[in-house]
């Protein structure tokens, strides 16, 4: 699997969590492939922390009307019919206040807690930490879609290592190799990629993962 299909498999699955009429805010990265995949009976309300409510995620480039407006990620952005824009105090007033059904974001770290770090590495240069914060927090579910690992070495840890976004905030991590449901008894894997064993995915993985009774193939 090449890091295009990876990308979408993982977009495919996560999509399948989103339900008819939930709020959702995206992440920049994988999760804005997320809209492509979604089932024509499942129409969800996209929102953008900068000021968006009703995203369209599939602007079009060919349009006539010139595109003055960019997500929160800095990519052009138009509004879907029925959409509106609003100001800043508004958009951080409906995530702060449990408006938004799902978040999904990517992650640099996760550990067994569903503690999360996705905003900085220490010494090097980056554009800020967004809106990820305070989505992590006010959101009713948080999934991170992820790949399982940075260059080979794990992103799930016991214990984040880089300085965290937010704790114990983590329901859902996606990958292209499992899906786990972040429990009080810990990471539980509820899903497998056949493309790996059980204990594939466990050595990807650097903290003990349960198994779950109902553990069963991705699809």
């Amino acid at each position: 699997m090449d890091k295009n299909e990876l990308k979408k498999f993982v977009a495919a699955r996560t999509a399948k969590e989103l339900k008819d009429g939930d709020v959702v805010n995206l992440g920049i990265g994988l999760p804005t492939m997320i809209p492509a995949f979604l089932s024509a009976d499942v129409h969800v309300t996209f929102q953008s922390e900068n000021g968006i409510v009703g995203t369209d995620p599939k602007p079009d480039p060919t349009s006539l009307e010139p595109i003055y407006v960019t997500d929160a990620g800095g990519r052009p952005a138009m509004v879907a019919c029925g959409g509106s824009y609003i100001d800043s105090a508004a958009s951080f007033g409906l995530i702060r206040g449990g408006h938004v059904d799902a978040t999904i974001l990517g992650a640099l770290e996760v550990d067994r807690e569903g503690n999360l770090a996705n905003w900085i590495i220490p010494g090097k240069m980056v554009p800020g930490m967004g809106g990820a914060m305070d989505l992590v927090v006010g959101a009713k579910t948080v999934i991170v879609a992820m790949e399982h690992t940075a260059k080979g070495q794990p992103k799930i840890f016991d214990r984040c290592r880089l300085p965290l976004t937010a704790v114990q905030c983590v329901n859902l991590i996606i990958t292209e190799m499992a899906v786990i449901r972040i429990t009080p008894e810990g990471p539980s894997l509820e899903e497998f990629n056949p493309e790996f064993s059980l204990e594939d995915i466990q050595a990807a993985t650097a903290t003990k993962l349960l198994i779950s009774n109902s553990v069963r193939p991705m699809v």
